[in-house]
């Protein structure tokens, strides 16, 4: 199909309608209510449902209910809207059915500002609702990537009866780009044999995340913690950049780790050895990637627009063995090519020793940039 010049939301919202989307249930918060207000008029059109509900905590509710039926169901939402989810997604988890989220992050904590942060990495990645459950998680850093991976949470949530998020940056969410949607699928005419689709001729069917004997709840915990496995050994997605011979990396996801690929490309112009490992799914991680890295390398730099969240995976993969390095913009800021050039260049030059913090290193420097004095 020919490429078309696409915004962010509303490239996913038509990747999700391809992708055989039956029911949207949302809630307006910017920057990803053009997705939500796209909904509002394609799915009707097509005969599908949609429902702006009264609020983030309803809207996840309303899908968690759909999603019972064994239709594919998502939501949308940004940061603190997400937040507000959290109950109705550790309910879905703990009751195995398939749901489809979008989060373009915004900036925070609070109420924060809408302009783009990768500040939700931690609520998204690490679980957010209560509990012992994984969601898969994919971090688009283009437009064609925000379609491909649309169309890949609804598979994946399906295949594995999971929660799939795809965790976009405000930038990918409102930039436009060329960009190829994919073909239309035919909505399903047969559903699960655990759906709730009525119960003529047959037995009763009952999904539910409520396991009042512990022992229950343990089988259900470890029937999760099983399958959760099995993803991390065939659904991990990441990118590499001049990795053949690199002596330094930079990783980075998202808007990040498109914007420390220019920065890369310029060291590499200058005759640095450095390359970029861009995750694509942030859940599971590529741990066992970035273990080789750091038997190949001499030292690392992280990159987020946030404070460091990634950060933690990153050191918990390389166990301290070489010089990590990390760089961050915070609150809604995006970090430019020539920021992180000159980051490459500190981490050339002046590498932390393995082991120490590099938290505290970033922001010992970053405190002079800001003119700020901690408090």
């Amino acid at each position: 199909m020919p490429r078309e010049l696409l915004k962010g939301n509303t490239a996913m919202a038509e990747a999700a309608v391809r992708a055989g989307l039956e029911a949207y249930f949302g809630y307006p918060i910017t920057p990803q209510t053009e997705l939500l207000e796209y909904m509002s008029k394609r799915m009707p059109e097509l005969g599908r449902a949609f429902l702006q509900a009264e609020s983030e905590v309803a809207a996840i509710n309303m899908v968690y209910g759909a999603a019972c039926t064994g239709a594919r169901v998502m939501s949308s939402s940004s940061s603190p809207g997400v937040s507000l989810m959290m109950e109705g997604l550790s309910y879905i988890a703990g009751t195995e059915v398939p749901v489809v989220l979008i989060d373009v992050v915004r900036g925070g904590p609070g109420l924060g500002n809408i302009a783009p942060s990768q500040g939700d990495y931690n609520q998204i990645v690490h679980g957010g609702g209560h509990g012992d459950y994984h969601p898969i998680v994919l971090a688009p850093s283009t437009v064609q990537e925000a379609i491909d991976l649309t169309v890949l949470a609804f598979d994946l949530a399906e295949k594995y009866r999971a929660i799939a998020i795809v965790m976009a940056d405000g930038n990918i969410g409102q930039m436009m780009e060329p960009a190829e949607l994919p073909p239309m699928r035919p909505l399903r005419t047969e559903y699960p044999d655990w759906s709730t689709r009525g119960a003529e001729g047959r037995e009763r069917r009952i999904l539910s995340s409520i396991y009042i004997d512990p022992k229950e709840e343990e089988v259900m915990n470890y029937r999760l913690m099983q399958r959760w496995r099995t993803i991390e050994a065939n659904e991990l997605r990441f990118k590499e950049y001049f990795l053949e011979d690199a002596e330094y990396a930079v990783v980075g996801f998202g808007t990040a780790g498109r914007v420390a690929l220019s920065a890369v490309r310029a060291a590499r112009a200058e005759g640095l050895k450095v390359g970029l490992l861009r995750p694509i799914t942030l859940s599971p991680f590529p741990y066992a990637r970035l273990d080789e890295l750091a038997e190949q390398v001499k030292a690392m730099l992280v990159v987020e627009m946030n404070a460091g969240q990634m950060l933690g995976d990153v050191q918990r993969a390389t166990k301290e063995r070489i010089s990590l390095n990390f760089y961050g913009r915070m609150g809604g800021i995006t970090p430019f090519p020539d920021e992180i050039h000159a980051e490459i260049h500190r981490m050339v030059e002046q590498p932390l020793p393995p082991g120490s913090d590099p938290r505290a290193a970033w922001l010992d420097s970053f405190a002079s940039v800001l003119h700020v004095d901690g408090r």
